[in-house]
């Protein structure tokens, strides 16, 4: 006999495939893009006085490179953003199509409320947040993929204006002109780093979601519905 306190799960598939490749070229793509785009703001940056530790760059050690090449890695960075950003554009375009061709978006991100939102970063603060179905996302998640996906979109149009300043000249001048376009392009970086900082930590506060992006799928609870109510049965007379 089951065991009144247990629940009943099953194993599904929460990440197609495609959407596993995806992140985890995702995740490579941003790692380079960071650590190459921090070595190149560090040359000119936008904020003065703040920049980031060489361990923290991608481009080489400064130092070295300036000795064998006369160059601070200034060039190696660049390099290796440019290289990043086709990857990440490429790789970006097809989980979009993807997401939204397949209906993933629509059933996972859709719908989004104020409501939901407040309820669930209330209860994330008390501690009371459930989260025994990795499978559906909360409103507060829902609010972040969709708030990451727009941010990832902003920061290569941003890039694409620092980048040909000239010939997305109109672009530029949305953003504010090449500086506008370039303190867009820091404010989405942050965002960006922020959001990964944030995604990783709750990973490691519930394991189970890094495992179903490794393997694709998850134990998930299985619903149960409400047993129906018997049915009276009036007898007939007999004809």
């Amino acid at each position: 006999m089951r065991n009144p306190g247990m629940v009943d799960t099953r194993i599904i598939t929460v990440h197609p495939p495609l959407v596993q490749f995806c992140h985890w070229l995702n995740v490579a793509a941003i790692f380079i893009m960071v650590g190459s785009g921090w070595h190149i703001y560090n040359n000119v940056p936008v904020i003065p006085g703040l920049t980031f530790p060489d361990w923290a760059t991608l481009g080489g050690d400064p130092d070295l490179t300036y000795k064998l090449h006369g160059d601070v890695g200034f060039g190696n960075a660049l390099l290796w953003h440019f290289a990043a950003m086709w990857l990440l554009v490429f790789n970006g375009l097809i989980y979009v199509v993807y997401g939204i061709v397949s209906g993933r978006f629509r059933r996972k991100l859709l719908p989004i409320s104020v409501h939901g939102v407040v309820r669930d970063v209330r209860d994330a603060l008390t501690f009371k947040l459930a989260h025994d179905d990795i499978s559906v996302y909360n409103s507060v998640q829902k609010l972040l993929y969709v708030g990451i996906l727009a941010v990832l979109g902003l920061i290569v149009l941003s890039g694409l204006a620092v980048w040909k300043p000239v010939q997305f000249q109109i672009l530029a001048a949305l953003l504010g002109g090449f500086q506008g376009a370039r303190l867009v392009h820091f404010l989405c970086m942050s965002a960006i780093v922020l959001f990964i900082v944030v995604h990783v930590t709750l990973a490691l506060l519930v394991p189970s979601t890094l495992v179903a992006m490794l393997t694709g799928r998850a134990r998930v609870p299985v619903a149960t519905q409400p047993a129906a109510p018997a049915q009276l049965i009036t007898p007939t007379a007999e004809q």
